[in-house]
């Protein structure tokens, strides 16, 4: 079974990729059609707007880019939601479900990361002997049984 549990993670992860692809193949395509320019370019903009750049500064390793943190994602998710809103009006409704998909896995995908790098964290350390963090996980029921003595 572990080979075959490895290959359908495989073949979801190449699914997830290659939808997220062409997602972002849409996206320049209709960043393409608004700004009036070929695909190259909007591509490039937005690969210069997006892009991260190693900077050393006071001996520390840091990445610096155009883009503060906290302004990157809610700018990918308003593209995205754009694209699906233009695909929407022009009734291209599979390459709305693709853009809306996109859109709710960027969402999601904080929240899939901490719930899963939690549960692996949890299980590598039972191995190692290592006492795991004491914390509580809400889909598990925790009761204290005492035997009483008649």
């Amino acid at each position: 079974m572990p080979r075959l549990t490895i290959a359908v993670a495989v073949l979801a992860l190449a699914i997830l990729a290659s939808t997220l692809t062409y997602t972002g193949f849409l996206v320049v395509g209709v960043l393409a059609e608004y700004l009036g320019t070929s695909r190259l370019v909007a591509g490039l903009l937005l690969g210069a707007l997006f892009a991260r750049f190693p900077w050393i500064s006071k001996g520390k390793l840091r990445v610096v880019g155009l883009l503060p943190k906290p302004v990157r994602r809610p700018l990918i998710v308003s593209l995205l939601a754009l694209c699906s809103l233009h695909f929407l009006l022009l009734a291209d409704y599979a390459s709305a479900a693709l853009t809306g998909f996109a859109m709710g896995f960027l969402l999601t995908f904080p929240l899939l990361r901490r719930a899963i790098f939690d549960r692996i964290l949890l299980s590598v350390a039972k191995f190692t002997g290592k006492n795991p963090p004491n914390r509580t996980d809400e889909m598990v029921i925790d009761g204290e049984f005492r035997e009483r003595k008649e």
